[in-house]
């Protein structure tokens, strides 16, 4: 006795859905490479009187509706307040002074955003 097999049809949505899979791998790849790098270039640029906030950097690619995204976050919360934020954004002391921010984060987020057009433009310019 023996086993017959016959297959109709092709196999165009398998296919079609290993490249979809494909494609949203190398996305999260490309995006956890930029996310460690925004990583370090924030942590280098934080100011550093502890040095707590500089390592406290974090990221997170979030994927919704065939959009993906990378979100930075630090962590370093004293008392509900985010550090981060105001050494960016400066804030009141409680004996009525006032502490400038420092704008750290614009000229990190413009160097990685650099880094991520010049290495797209090669890629761009090699196909």
């Amino acid at each position: 006795m023996g086993m017959k097999t016959r297959l109709r049809g092709t196999y165009k949505r398998t296919v079609a859905s290993l490249k979809q899979l494909s494609t949203r791998s190398n996305r999260q790849a490309i995006f956890d490479k930029y996310g460690r790098r925004g990583v370090e270039i924030l942590a280098e640029g934080t100011p550093k009187r502890t040095g707590a906030t500089a390592a406290s950097w974090t990221y997170e690619v979030l994927s919704e509706n065939g959009k993906t995204k990378l979100v930075f976050y630090n962590t370093n919360v004293n008392k509900g307040v985010n550090i981060a934020v105001i050494l960016q954004t400066g804030h009141g002391t409680r004996g009525g002074g006032y502490v400038q921010g420092i704008d750290y984060i614009n000229p990190a987020s413009a160097k990685l955003f650099n880094e991520m057009c010049e290495e797209l433009w090669a890629e761009v310019r090699s196909s």
